[in-house]
């Protein structure tokens, strides 16, 4: 006899969602700590691409009867519906505007995902090298399905930007021979497996390398050729579809353009004052920062500086456990790493697993270089790592239960995560931990980066007119080129570095602004539960309470806030 199923509440579909996207992207299940997902990659193909979205058709409609039922307008219920309906209607959104078949660029895209989560992989066993060795032999269908979504965008005129473009070549490049022996990443990767396996491994890393060596040829000799001239700007609609995916709301961009001005004038400001405990006259404050390059305090070596940064994460765990924040022993925990040759320029973060039997990770790109100023670290690490990104996601996981698995996981909205982070780097600051003159001016320059990032990011994809009362080009209109100029001109990082974060706002146009915008959402949200308990307000019992309420749209994040 058949047993009906019982209705399903939202946080139950909204699980149920994440163990059928396990099952059409391992590489999601990796990120998870999904052991079964180890030794397959997603198809990348227009027909992998629409299983994905067919799954999130069919979970919104069963979201429609979940939400007529006795009990799910309770708080946990009705915040996991709104996420998850607002999560899947902005990936639709993207997904059938064809955005899936012109994803190119230097990070983000599907390709490096598939490169990626090798570093995520177990590698304790040789049960967990054979299961590598398995997945090393799907990257090659992994990216002929990568290729056939491009394609089917040249077929329909559906181009990635040009500049985007020429960056992927150049990764691709690096991964097909990462220092000139001949060998490759996924080679140098596979190195390190068991004699046991050393044949199968070293096989199946070699045609993965040539299935780079394929991919890098086409993109050089048929698609960049087939979209010279096309824009790298997206324009309006194409980037409100996008802003709207990474920060969970409907922006008005010229509001947000306008306050991304006015906080570069306030840190200007800052910065200055800042400057001249460095550099008496200095003309700029990166003229001080220029200083600082070469005579203030650094670290030498890859090894040494991996090491700081992991005693700078232990350093602040001890200050602010039992303090500002309540930290579970298994979130205590987090590891220092040095990034893969071949990665973007900024720094990162992965989460933990599920279970945290693979701790959360920063991560380091070195780009060759083996001296590296403490004011350009300290407030990165305390963005990247404690109590950056590392509190907020590793406590979703750790409170997992109460919540749901979509909201601890997959359903993170990343104006949320990097609003927390740039909010960690603020409370610092706050909290009396950069009163060393350079440590505080490159916080103002990391501050400064993300307001810089509002303006240039909105401007030249919606090619707006640099403000009257600006320092730089004022009237005219912004363009990729002028854009890499203020930035440059605003900016302590190195030429590399710049000309790779544009780059990057070229990939993923409105994820740059997430970090500003979603800091003035989490700011707001703080003030308001301050006016709503006056002296009563407990500072760490908000933050615990905060970071346990799962990933919020910018639409839901300040009210959320305010109740708390």
């Amino acid at each position: 006899m058949s047993q009906t199923k019982s209705p399903q509440l939202p946080r139950e579909v909204a699980d149920a969602y994440v163990d059928a996207l396990i099952a059409l992207d391992p590489v999601t299940g990796t990120y998870l700590g999904v052991q079964e997902s180890s030794s397959r990659l997603p198809d990348l193909s227009p027909a992998g691409q629409e299983a994905l979205a067919e799954l999130a058709r069919a979970t919104l409609a069963r979201l429609d009867e979940a939400e007529r039922l006795p009990g799910a307008d309770s708080d946990i219920e009705r915040r996991c519906a709104r996420l998850l309906r607002e999560r899947l209607t902005a990936e639709l959104g993207v997904h059938e505007a064809d955005e899936g078949l012109r994803t190119v660029g230097n990070l983000g895209t599907p390709l490096h995902q598939v490169r990626e989560v090798f570093t995520l992989t177990p590698t304790e066993t040789e049960q967990d090298w054979a299961a590598i060795a398995e997945r090393l032999r799907a990257v090659p269908d992994a990216l002929a399905g990568y290729r056939a979504a491009l394609q089917l965008g040249l077929d329909r005129k559906l181009y990635a930007g040009p500049r985007p473009t020429g960056t992927l070549i150049e990764q691709l490049g690096e991964w097909a021979d990462t220092d000139g022996s001949g060998r490759g990443w996924f080679e140098e990767f596979a190195a390190a497996g068991p004699d046991a396996l050393r044949t199968e491994l070293d096989e199946a890393a070699g045609r993965a390398t040539a299935a780079v060596v394929a991919l890098r040829d086409w993109l050089r000799e048929v698609y960049a050729p087939a979209i010279e001239g096309a824009p790298n700007a997206v324009g309006r609609e194409r980037y409100a579809r996008w802003s709207r995916y990474f920060n969970g709301t409907d922006l008005d961009l010229d509001e947000a353009y306008a306050y991304g001005w006015a906080e570069y004038h306030r840190l200007l400001a800052e910065m200055r004052q800042e400057a001249e405990k460095i550099l008496p006259g200095a003309a700029t404050p990166w003229v001080a920062l220029a200083h600082l390059d070469e005579h203030g305090r650094h670290i030498e070596g890859v090894d040494e500086v991996r090491d700081w940064l992991q005693g700078l994460m232990d350093q602040a765990i001890e200050a602010l456990d039992g303090t500002h924040f309540e930290l579970a022993e298994r979130v205590r925990k987090v590891e220092s790493r040095i990034a893969p040759a071949g990665s973007a320029a900024a720094p990162y973060y992965t989460a933990p697993s599920e279970d945290f039997s693979r701790p959360g990770r920063t991560w380091l790109p070195t780009m060759g270089q083996t001296r590296f100023p403490v004011y350009d670290l300290v407030s990165t690490w305390y963005h990247e790592g404690v109590p950056g990104h590392h509190l907020q996601l590793a406590q979703w996981a750790h409170v997992a239960e109460n919540l749901s698995r979509y909201q601890a996981t997959i359903g993170g909205v990343s104006a949320n995560a990097e609003g927390w982070a740039l909010y960690a780097e603020r409370l610092m600051d706050e909290l009396g931990f950069l009163t060393d003159a350079e440590e505080r001016l490159g916080y103002l320059d990391a501050q400064m980066m993300r307001a810089a990032r509002v303006i240039v990011d909105i401007g030249m994809h919606l090619e707006l007119e640099i403000p009257a009362d600006s320092p730089f080009h004022p009237g005219e209109r912004w363009t990729p080129e002028l854009a890499q100029e203020f930035f440059g001109a605003h900016s302590s990082r190195p030429a590399d570095f710049v000309e790779s974060e544009l780059t990057r706002y070229l990939t993923i146009p409105g994820q740059a602004i997430g970090y500003k915008l979603g800091e003035r959402a989490w700011l707001l949200g703080r003030e308001k539960a301050r006016e709503r308990h006056g002296d009563a307000f407990d500072l760490k019992a908000w933050h615990m309470a905060a970071l346990s309420q799962g990933s919020l749209g910018l639409d839901d994040l300040v009210d959320e806030l305010a109740r708390l």
